[in-house]
């Protein structure tokens, strides 16, 4: 069941962009080469680097999220499966997942596919909600009980499955709601 149908015409104006120029020093923008927004639905997190990168690929699962990014200039929107991307190896200077981890179906193989199509210099950033903050317990069952098969982890599980992919990783947090994890290949 794609449950962001529903949201997809008015998700961009009713969930909260992240930060951009925080996004934007993580990532380390900018770069000639490609970017790649997994999870990235109507593309609201990656839309302010477009003309940062030398191109932006838009997945996910979601037609009626990707229909909403299509509308956007200078995205290439892509339905995709995060554990299945498909892409060559080393295809993307740096990949973006933002609010969408949680939502894959397979964390691990997804996290081992983005570091596949990553090349070896690049950098993939994974922002999350903290699940060890009691706000972000409280969406994670609202989830549950909407029966998203979402799947929330700790940053620090999530930087070793990185670490197990060859990922040289740090974690930041807010202290909030959302901490990062950042890996360089």
């Amino acid at each position: 069941m794609d449950h962001f149908a529903f949201v997809a015409k008015i998700y961009d104006r009713i969930i909260p962009s992240p930060d951009p120029e925080r996004l934007q020093s993580l990532l380390n923008l900018p770069v000639q080469g490609a970017m790649l927004d997994a999870g990235g639905g109507t593309g609201r997190a990656s839309s302010p680097f477009a003309a940062l990168v030398g191109q932006l690929v838009i997945s996910d699962l979601s037609f009626a999220m990707l229909k909403q990014a299509g509308c956007k200039n200078g995205m290439a929107p892509l339905q995709a499966h995060a554990e299945r991307l498909p892409f060559p190896d080393e295809s993307f200077d740096r990949i973006v997942v933002v609010d969408a981890l949680h939502h894959f179906c397979d964390q691990r193989e997804a996290i081992r596919d983005l570091m596949r199509v990553l090349k070896t210099g690049g950098r993939l950033v994974i922002e999350e909600p903290d699940i060890e903050r009691p706000v972000v317990k409280a969406v994670a069952l609202a989830e549950k009980l909407l029966l998203m098969g979402s799947r929330f982890y700790t940053a620090n599980r999530v930087a070793a499955m990185i670490r197990a992919r060859g990922g040289c990783v740090k974690i930041e947090k807010d202290g909030r709601f959302v901490y990062w994890v950042v890996a360089d290949k």
